[in-house]
């Protein structure tokens, strides 16, 4: 869905849906609109929304509004960009549920929305909204099995230790036969979770914090895709690899997304960008500084160079 056909890999803004996020300033719905459709007009690939409840820690207490209600939100007012999750917990949703309001996104949209899951990690959260922490990769495993049951073939008869869903079906159903792409988020994790990417999504990702916004370091953390799909037996290059990173495209105030950013002329951002493509990134979503709306317009001149 790139506007343009000469662009190397696919470009993403991540919105900042989080308290303070907006260059100090807490974004409401309005400027999540105003954002997401300057985004489409200029050239964006896809938008995209992390999913938490509250984030505890050093820096604070900071609330967000709910991922799935945006995404549905931005679903019916864009046509062109693909939507995305960055990614969803597969501990805070009933799967089978989860696979019904995807299908639904799929519809509403005609077709846009990549399905980003995860396991969690952010302990705090799960206690606040009463959700259970323990076994996390084990009850992802199983909400992986009936969630991509259901989307790709709409029907589903399982029963786990944990999760269950007895002769269920998706019906109606959304414009592609085999739903969604889903992508599989591993920042953090062990050699599990990147088997279980590799035995059910159609797409692998990053968090820039865990290799530091650096390529290099990106480059090197593949090398356990590929051990994991020679392992479930896949050929690894059909598990698409992307990855979110972090720029800055202008003056801005203390970020909370604390890692260094990709930075330069646009000419040199291009730049940087045809070399993620080259080591074979096919998708960046892009955390901007200052994520506003003249960070976004930034990215104006980039595109120029990018799609040359």
């Amino acid at each position: 869905m790139s506007p343009n056909a000469l662009r190397p890999l696919k470009v993403g803004l991540l919105l900042p849906e989080t308290e303070g996020q907006m260059n100090g300033a807490t974004a409401r719905w309005s400027d999540l609109l105003a954002m997401t459709q300057a985004a489409e007009a200029i050239g964006f690939d896809s938008v995209w929304v992390t999913d938490h409840l509250i984030q505890r820690g050093p820096e604070g207490e900071r609330g967000m509004w709910e991922c799935w209600s945006l995404i549905s939100a931005i679903a019916a007012i864009t046509s062109r960009v693909e939507i995305g999750t960055l990614v969803l917990s597969t501990s805070f949703r009933n799967p089978a549920y989860l696979a019904k309001m995807a299908d639904t996104v799929e519809e509403i949209s005609g077709g846009r929305l990549i399905l980003g899951l995860g396991a969690g990690w952010n302990e705090p959260e799960y206690r606040a909204f009463g959700y259970p922490f323990d076994h996390r990769v084990d009850r992802f495993e199983e909400a992986m099995a009936i969630i991509t049951g259901l989307l790709r073939d709409g029907h589903i008869d399982y029963q786990g230790r944990y999760s269950e869903a007895i002769d269920c079906v998706l019906r109606p159903r959304g414009p592609r036969p085999e739903g969604p792409p889903i992508m599989v988020g591993t920042s953090g994790s062990g050699p599990r979770m990147l088997r279980l990417a590799a035995r059910f999504a159609d797409q692998w990702n990053l968090w820039f914090r865990t290799f530091n916004n650096r390529l290099d370091e990106l480059i090197a953390l593949q090398d356990g895709v590929v051990a994991a799909c020679r392992e479930v037996g896949r050929d690894p290059d059909t598990l698409a690899r992307t990855a979110a990173i972090k720029i800055e495209v202008g003056e801005h105030g203390p970020s909370s997304m604390s890692t260094d950013p990709i930075t330069g002329s646009a000419d040199k951002i291009a730049a940087t960008l045809r070399q993620y493509a080259a080591a074979g990134i096919s998708h960046v979503q892009v955390w901007p500084e200052p994520n506003t709306l003249e960070g976004i317009a930034a990215f104006e001149p980039i595109f120029t160079a990018l799609d040359q």
